[in-house]
């Protein structure tokens, strides 16, 4: 395995064991907010997630909160490829 193979994995590695570690002492909640959502990511790109239907809201006791599952965030934005694309003056 060459190094810049490596490197991806193991930035997944840490990021997913730091996580972990803000939620068992109570740093992190399971779920944020839209407007935290909007403001980590972008809103047309949080709006894009829903509607292709890769986000869903987090429904408690049948009823829809404004809240959405942190992992589940997460695992969409690192699977987005869209942030290492080039801008357009960089093209």
């Amino acid at each position: 395995m060459k190094l810049k193979e490596f490197i991806p994995q193991l930035n997944n590695a840490v990021q997913a064991g730091a996580q972990k570690a803000l939620r068992q002492c109570g740093n992190q909640q399971p779920g944020c907010s839209k407007a935290e959502a909007y403001r980590l990511f972008g809103r047309s790109v949080v709006d894009r997630w829903f509607a292709e239907g890769l986000l869903t809201l987090i429904a408690k006791n049948g009823k829809v909160s404004n809240k959405i599952d942190r992992t589940q965030l997460e695992r969409v934005a690192a699977a987005s490829n869209r942030t290492s694309y080039l801008t357009v003056a960089e093209r």
